[in-house]
């Protein structure tokens, strides 16, 4: 932990020295809700968010707040280690290839509905159609299922410290979570303005008891968008892999790591019962592994947890952004970028200006953001990429 600021109701601690004014902004209105247990969390890759910044972690008693959450539920990301230990330039372009006929990125779906025996069964096995907005948007998921997304989303191969080929893969829960989210936000709004609730809205933290209908459903249709996002990491794995053994028979992958960076989950901290919410912040308990992905031109990593209580066994979700996406296109260098990644041998996904604001240059330092959280995880594994699609 860099430093602690104890000005407002709860203390605010980070784990970085560098903080935007707007995303310390954020920080303090999460720190002056009543409803917070023990203190705010501020991660390494913090930056500015909605409502709540992401690489935020905070504890509330009796409530869930969706923006605390995020518009992309279940976010996450997945890692594969392959048996294979070299792969030469020709092998990663027709793997690549392949799996940009079968993957589809950015808004793109497929053109038939998947198999439904993909799809995650409902938590609790609750019927579907008492998940309100999971049951309207279903079928429109059955197309989404296996997509990639856009944005920061990305799938990548990599070669690991170990020695070993790793295939890595960041998607979410594409449109589903983003109804999901957006439909109880508005909800929170509706009811906190009913309830005279002493949030003030500018906040963007409108909130849900967990003793109402709509925080229980919210509950419910929270956590299908995980599981969903979880089955889509699964399907865009396994056309990987389909990829993989077309190209190179007789591979296999003998380790799975899965991760999500955008939920709230009932935990015990400090010897309460509460809702952590983590938004860009992933979970990090004792020798729990997890992944701490770079941007297209710098290291991922596989991390183990340290279980560290401070930051509600917590850490980064990643480098986090440095610049916002407008600024990137206007301030970066393509040409410089687009070297950048050339000399390290990397097959990127940098073509155009427009594609700037997933360059390494709008990102922090990874190994800093690394660095700064020693406290809170370990590092197993460094890997390298070899070959990037982005979102």
């Amino acid at each position: 932990m860099k430093r602690i600021i104890s000005t407002e109701k709860r203390p605010i601690k980070l784990w970085l020295d560098d903080v935007e004014a707007g995303t310390m902004e954020q920080a303090k209105h999460l720190a002056n809700l009543d409803f917070v247990h023990g203190h705010i969390a501020l991660m390494p890759d913090a930056h500015l968010g909605y409502g709540m910044p992401i690489g935020g972690v905070m504890a509330t008693t009796d409530v869930i707040v969706p923006n605390a959450v995020g518009v992309d539920i279940g976010c996450g990301m997945c890692a594969l280690q392959t048996s294979l230990t070299n792969i030469d330039t020709d092998q990663l372009k027709s793997i690549m290839a392949l799996i940009r006929q079968t993957v589809p990125v950015g808004f793109k779906h497929h053109k038939k509905k998947q198999d439904p025996a993909l799809m995650p069964p409902t938590p609790g096995n609750v019927p579907l159609e008492d998940l309100y907005v999971v049951s309207r948007e279903y079928n429109n998921a059955l197309t989404q299922l296996g997509t990639l997304g856009g944005g920061n989303h990305f799938i990548e191969i990599q070669r690991g410290s170990d020695a070993q080929i790793w295939i890595m893969v960041h998607s979410g829960s594409r449109n589903l979570g983003y109804k999901v989210a957006n439909y109880y936000n508005k909800l929170a709004i509706q009811l906190n303005h009913k309830w005279g609730a002493a949030v003030p809205p500018k906040w963007q933290l409108a909130f849900l008891p967990l003793d109402t209908e709509a925080g229980r459903k919210y509950l419910l249709e929270m956590q299908y968008c995980v599981d969903f996002a979880l089955a889509n990491r699964q399907v865009i794995m396994q056309k990987i892999k389909d990829a993989f053994t077309m190209v190179i028979p007789g591979v296999f992958f003998p380790k799975f790591i899965n991760i999500a960076h955008n939920y709230a989950a009932m935990e015990t901290h400090f010897h309460k019962n509460v809702v952590v919410h983590r938004k860009g912040a992933t979970r990090a308990r004792p020798d729990e592994l997890g992944i701490i992905p770079g941007s297209q031109g710098s290291p991922s990593y596989i991390v183990r947890g340290k279980g560290n209580e401070e930051s509600f066994m917590s850490c980064s979700h990643g480098a986090g952004r440095k610049m916002g996406r407008k600024q990137a296109k206007k301030q970066l260098d393509l040409r410089a970028e687009q070297k950048r990644l050339e000399d390290q041998g990397i097959i990127h996904a940098i073509r155009h200006r427009g594609d700037l604001d997933e360059a390494a240059g709008a990102y922090k330092d990874i190994d800093e953001v690394v660095e700064n959280q020693l406290d809170l995880v370990e590092v197993v594994v460094a890997l390298k990429p070899l070959a990037v699609i982005k979102g």
